[in-house]
């Protein structure tokens, strides 16, 4: 039997008087491809702030990795945590004056520690991990380039390679094609999916038809309650209309994915 990865059980987040999740009982398991789809509002980053512990349920029990979250926690067992748990996120949060390689070594800070941030310095074991990251995701050619002058698909590419770095068990995607081309959103989708090989994926997605892509499963919230819990076959336009539908946004799904794209090391050459 899997091992849980995440549990969440009689989980209810209020903000401002507002609910902004309610989840009664919700499991991922181990490994598992994740995806989590709704509209604006509809609970998604909420749900990532209450698993990596900076919004805390005000009521229920939260279990990541085997810890229940809580005060039990001092800040030595938070940091142990979230060195298990990789993010990419919607605004990357990689720093523009650094180099690529620079910005992927800050992934293996929470081995090394954050003065080698400061310094520049940083074990030789550590560059070659890191030169191996930037090559898997296709990127090793352009290592020494700032990430301020790289494109939105080489810096989410960057991004990548950054959680490679930590080997996470747990990686924590937050719409990470938004404001890609359909080309860049499914090569990203694809390295994502091939860097999380052993590790549970959940992924917040935008873009439905990038979802057998991305997950095995999906799961769909709306103002911040599960609505269905379905294999990523069976989910289809009845169900993607009733979840967007509350907004008024005359969405139109389609359920045409786009080709494939040859993965990096697929094609011969670094990009």
């Amino acid at each position: 039997m899997s091992t849980p990865c995440i549990v969440l059980n009689n989980v209810c987040c209020q903000i401002g008087g507002q609910t902004q999740l309610d989840i009664p009982a919700l499991t991922v398991l181990q490994g598992e491809r994740v995806a989590v789809i709704g509209h604006n509002g509809a609970g998604k980053s909420t749900l990532f702030k209450v698993l990596t512990g900076f919004v805390q349920p005000t009521h229920g029990e939260v279990q990541v990795l085997g810890r229940s979250l809580g005060a039990s926690l001092d800040t030595r067992q938070w940091r142990l945590l979230r060195r298990e748990i990789g993010q990419v996120m919607q605004g990357l949060h990689l720093v523009g004056r650094l180099s690529a390689l620079h910005n992927v070594l800050i992934g293996a800070l929470g081995r090394v520690g954050g003065w080698r941030s400061w310094t520049c310095f940083f074990p030789a074991a550590e560059i070659q991990r890191a030169e191996a990251a930037l090559q898997q995701v296709g990127m090793l050619a352009r290592a020494a380039i700032r990430t301020d002058q790289l494109s939105g698909g080489e810096n989410q590419k960057v991004g990548v390679a950054r959680m490679l770095m930590q080997g996470p068990r747990l990686i924590l995607a937050d719409e990470p094609t938004a404001a890609l081309d359909p080309t860049a959103a499914a090569e990203v989708c694809q390295l994502l999916v091939a860097a999380a090989a052993g590790a549970t994926l959940l992924t917040v997605v935008h873009n439905p038809a990038l979802l057998p892509v991305l997950a095995d499963r999906v799961i769909g919230l709306r103002q911040g309650r599960v609505v269905f819990d379905l294999s990523v076959s069976e989910v289809g336009d009845r169900q993607l209309v009733d979840l967007y539908r509350p907004l008024g946004s005359g969405f139109t799904p389609h359920w045409q994915v786009a080709l494939p794209v040859p993965l990096p090391h697929e094609q011969g050459h670094s990009t």
